[in-house]
C-alpha cells in the first residue's frame, strides 16, 4: 500500500528541514511526500528546494489557512492512506510509517490508525513537556473528553472521499470536527497502537492566546451540532481534566 504524507507550511524556515528529514528517513518504501506552502516569504522555499528531487509534489501559493492547505494536499494525494505531518513536528523514529502501514496491511477492514504524541520544547525537542497518551476508541470516547491526537492519525483515502474534507467553516477546530465526523458519525473502523508517533513542538496557533483557546472550545461545541450530535453535558470539564493529566503523566 502507498502512503501519502502531507506537510503544510508557511514561513517556517526554522524547523521545516527537521520535518522533511523525518519523512525522508522513514524505512517504508512506498511514500508519496507532498508539501503545500502558503507562499512563504522567508527562507522556507529555499530550504524545500534543496530536497525537491525527493519530494513527490510541491505547491507554493496563497491559501486561506491551515485547513485549506491540508485540503489541497488531500486532493493531490494518490496514496491508499494519508497522513499529515505539521512543519513543526517530526516522527518519533524511522520505523513509525512501517508500524502504521503494518496495521493497514494486516487488516484490510481498518480505515483509521492513530497512536500517541508528545509535546516537546521549541528549542529542545528531547525535552518532553506534555504526554498525550491516547486509548482504544469506544462508543463514548468523545463524550468522555477524549480525542485522538490528530497529527498521529492516518486515514484511508476512501474515508475522505466518503465523509468529506476539512470543514473550512472551522478556523481552529476543523481537525476535531473532522475526527468527530469520521469516528463517531460515520463509525469507520479504527485501530489504536500504543506507541509514540509524533514529537510536536509546544505552541501551536490555538495555544497562542486565551482568545484562541476560547474560540476553539466554541468551535468544538459547534462541531457536535454540525454533525447532528448531542453535546455531552460534561464535555468541557472532562476535556480540561484530560489535558491536565497529560502534563502530569
Amino acid at each position: 500500500m502507498k502512503l501519502s504524507v502531507i506537510t503544510v507550511v508557511y514561513n517556517n524556515d526554522k524547523t521545516i528541514s527537521e520535518a522533511i528529514n523525518s519523512v525522508l528517513s522513514q524505512n517504508y518504501d512506498e511514500i508519496e511526500y507532498i508539501i503545500i506552502d502558503g507562499a512563504s516569504r522567508d527562507n522556507t522555499l529555499t530550504i524545500i528546494k534543496e530536497y525537491q528531487s525527493r519530494i513527490s509534489k510541491f505547491v507554493s501559493e496563497p491559501d486561506t489557512g491551515l485547513y485549506d492547505a491540508m485540503n489541497k494536499g488531500v486532493r493531490l494525494a494518490t496514496g491508499d492512506v494519508i497522513g499529515i505531518l505539521n512543519s513543526d513536528d517530526m516522527y518519533q523514529d524511522r520505523n513509525v510509517i512501517s508500524d502504521i502501514m503494518y496495521q493497514f496491511n494486516n487488516d484490510e477492514k481498518v480505515d483509521l490508525v492513530y497512536g500517541d504524541l508528545v509535546y516537546v520544547k521549541q528549542d529542545d525537542t528531547n525535552k518532553i513537556v506534555r504526554n498525550w497518551r491516547s486509548i482504544k476508541y469506544y462508543p463514548n470516547f468523545f463524550e468522555d473528553g477524549n480525542v485522538p491526537p490528530h497529527p498521529s492519525l492516518f486515514v484511508k483515502t476512501e474515508v475522505y472521499k466518503e465523509s468529506g474534507l476539512f470543514n473550512l467553516d472551522f478556523k481552529l477546530a476543523a481537525d476535531y470536527e473532522f475526527m468527530l465526523r469520521i469516528f463517531k458519525k460515520h463509525s469507520f473502523k479504527s485501530k489504536y497502537i500504543n506507541r509514540i508517533i509524533i514529537r510536536m513542538r509546544l505552541g501551536g496557533a490555538t495555544n497562542q492566546s486565551f482568545r484562541n483557546i476560547w474560540r476553539q472550545n466554541v468551535e468544538i461545541l459547534r462541531a457536535w451540532n454540525t454533525n447532528e450530535l448531542r453535546v455531552p453535558f460534561l464535555l468541557m470539564p472532562l476535556r480540561l481534566f484530560k489535558r491536565i493529566i497529560q502534563f502530569i503523566y
